[in-house]
């Protein structure tokens, strides 16, 4: 089994970063090996961004790796061991059976003037706005006319990126046994001219969501996903949808999803 340890630069992510290859590596006969390029799988050791930022890392080969977050950060919602559980971390490693959980992820391919097309991929969400001034953007959903909206921006999230920016602006939280995407507006001005429903939206696997943008030609529109960003011009169109490949982690003891909304928003109940 190859693995790859993927940390942050916080000293206490690269100490223990360092203690578990010094643990895997004291396993005799353990019949592990590191390989940073082509992993079977990729220990996450930092916080929820630290895992994301090797989401995107490895997004090539999802057919393929499995993750597992070690957490040494805040909230920690995507990690299943503690910085204190590395011995209990090896041993599974070493009696890996190979098992796994799958949450969807986000595919938006992006249209651009002259032909031009990015897929992104995102286990959170994907957010659009202007870089000066409100978004005013039509919404498709499955090629038919929804709604024209204008406000600071749009989010669509999944399952597990429910919890994250998307709760923060009123999304609903979704489970991830469902292979849904959800658009929430972000500041959303509503008139006579401008009517959104101005409630958050859950989508199928079935289902496309097209953003059109009708002063994107002459403006900056902002992306950002997950922990990544960037300004672009020129873009005509988004669609959405589920992507048809799944991140996946490794189930030595993967925690119950409704079980880290509990620990990670709600805490032990007050006796």
């Amino acid at each position: 089994m190859k693995i790859a340890i993927y940390r942050n630069d916080n000293e206490h992510s690269i100490n223990i970063a360092e203690a578990l290859t010094s643990k895997i590596l004291a396993v005799p006969d353990a019949n592990i090996e590191f390989d940073q390029e082509n992993p079977d799988i990729v220990i996450s050791v930092g916080g929820d961004g630290t895992l994301l930022s090797a989401f995107h890392e490895y997004d090539a080969q999802l057919d393929s790796v499995r993750f597992i977050g070690v957490h040494t950060g805040h909230l920690g919602f995507y990690a299943d061991w503690q910085d204190f559980e590395l011995d209990e971390l090896v041993d599974s490693l070493t009696h890996d059976s190979k098992e796994y959980v799958e949450y969807p992820i986000l595919q938006a391919d992006l249209y651009f003037s002259g032909s031009v097309k990015q897929t992104i991929y995102a286990l959170n969400e994907v957010v659009i706005k202007r870089s000066f001034g409100t978004l005013s953007a039509e919404v498709l959903i499955n090629d038919n006319y929804f709604e024209r909206f204008k406000g600071d921006g749009l989010s669509i999230a999944t399952p597990s990126g429910s919890t994250a920016y998307n709760k923060a602006i009123g999304g609903a939280v979704v489970s991830p046994n469902l292979d849904a995407m959800q658009l929430t507006e972000i500041g959303s001005i509503n008139n006579r001219v401008f009517r959104t429903l101005g409630s958050p939206v859950i989508l199928s696997d079935h289902d496309v969501v097209t953003i059109k943008s009708p002063d994107a030609m002459d403006s900056s529109v902002q992306i950002a996903f997950d922990t990544l960003h960037f300004v672009t011009k020129n873009l005509e169109k988004i669609d959405f949808k589920i992507a048809p490949t799944k991140i996946r982690f490794a189930k030595y003891r993967h925690m119950n999803f409704w079980h880290r909304i509990q620990t990670s928003f709600i805490g032990p109940e007050e006796k």
